[in-house]
């Protein structure tokens, strides 16, 4: 279970925020918050008329409209165009998320859909991962990025070579964590579709059990031992499969869903933001940013270090296999998310994925 603590975007900024804080009294923060749950229930400006009938502000319409301004004066508010409203800027949000958020909390019946979603689903890592983004996508209604977990602790159970035509096999390498990694692996000229099913035999009888990292380090010798000078050549043949080891995949579901939201209404803006997402380079940055040790981390903005992403908000929240971190999942969407929501769904799902990895490590040991 995460620790229940209000989100940080991975820096220290715990000091800045304070100093927001000082600035502001009780009234202003109560205003502040109620401009800020209002905009991201209808992406409209806010203005003292509509505060004003709220049953939590009882002030006037005059004295919103002072405050407003002092906040505006501050930076935590910005005034769209001629509009009588005003927006939350960035400044307003990093306040409502480090400060005065209220903690959403998921229904009973939300939580037990999510809890049997995963785990009736329970096949094989690859589609537990594919799952888990379609679900926090779907919840959510914004765009999902689930990382495949880490397999660098995890061993060695047994492998397939399968020949499919000349030149070619099948490759496929499975870990006790249930995690596996396929390649089409080209085969050198001299290498017999028997040589690669003793090549499996061999691999499995002396390999399973060990640390990925330690049987990666122990193949050449292996194969030196028992195949001669042909271990170099196999190894070769091999490398892919083993590199692909290495390499964490992300899922992406949910990218059309920022379609939705009239942030995205310009055409060439919501183009850009598919295309980014398509290549894959602001979703590594995503998880790039995150620091060793955080547990959930918000960024907004231009706190973002894609400037793809300065319109948007990216929350994530790391899972765990065992005892060991094995990966990261999150939430991107408008800046005025739903962030309440948000975190509470991330800290459901990640403590449920963790609970169905471990368990899927356990029957594999």
């Amino acid at each position: 279970m995460l620790p229940d603590e209000m989100p940080q975007r991975g820096d220290d900024d715990s000091e800045e925020c304070e100093n927001m804080t000082e600035v502001l009294d009780v009234r202003k923060m109560r205003i502040l918050q109620a401009i800020v749950d209002d905009y991201i229930l209808t992406a409209s400006p806010v203005g003292s008329r509509t505060l004003s009938k709220r049953d939590d502000i009882e002030l006037s319409p005059a004295t919103i409209r002072n405050e407003m301004s002092d906040l505006t004066e501050l930076g935590f508010l910005e005034q769209p165009h001629t509009s009588a409203g005003r927006i939350p800027s960035e400044k307003a949000y990093r306040l409502y998320v480090n400060s005065i958020m209220d903690r959403a909390k998921l229904t009973d019946e939300e939580a037990e859909y999510i809890r049997c979603h995963l785990n009736t689903r329970v096949n094989e890592v690859g589609e537990v991962i594919r799952e888990t983004a379609r679900m926090l996508s779907g919840i959510t209604k914004y765009t999902s990025v689930v990382q495949t977990p880490q397999i660098k602790n995890a061993r060695f159970k047994r492998i397939s070579l399968i020949p499919v035509t000349d030149g070619k096999a099948l490759a496929v390498i499975v870990t006790n964590n249930g995690a596996t990694s396929s390649r089409m692996l080209s085969v050198p000229a001299g290498v017999t579709p028997r040589s690669i099913e003793q090549l499996a035999e061999l691999m499995n009888e002396r390999l399973a059990g060990y640390k990925l990292t330690d049987a990666q380090n122990t193949l050449l010798p292996l194969l030196k031992e028992e195949i001669g000078e042909q271990a170099e050549t196999v190894a070769a043949m091999l490398q892919p499969l083993t590199n692909s080891l290495n390499k964490q995949e992300v899922e992406v579901v949910g990218a059309a869903n920022m379609l939705d939201y009239p942030e995205y209404s310009d055409v060439a803006k919501a183009k850009s933001f598919l295309s980014e997402v398509e290549n894959g380079s602001c979703i590594q940055q995503v998880f790039t940013q995150n620091k060793d040790g955080v547990e959930l981390t918000v960024r907004i903005g231009t706190e973002n270090d894609n400037p793809e992403l300065k319109d948007c908000s990216v929350v994530t929240v790391n899972y765990r296999v065992g005892n060991e971190q094995a990966g990261s999942m999150g939430v991107i969407g408008p800046t005025r998310m739903d962030y309440g929501k948000v975190v509470a769904v991330l800290k459901c799902v990640s403590e449920n994925l963790s609970n169905v990895l471990s368990d899927m490590l356990k029957k594999n040991e």
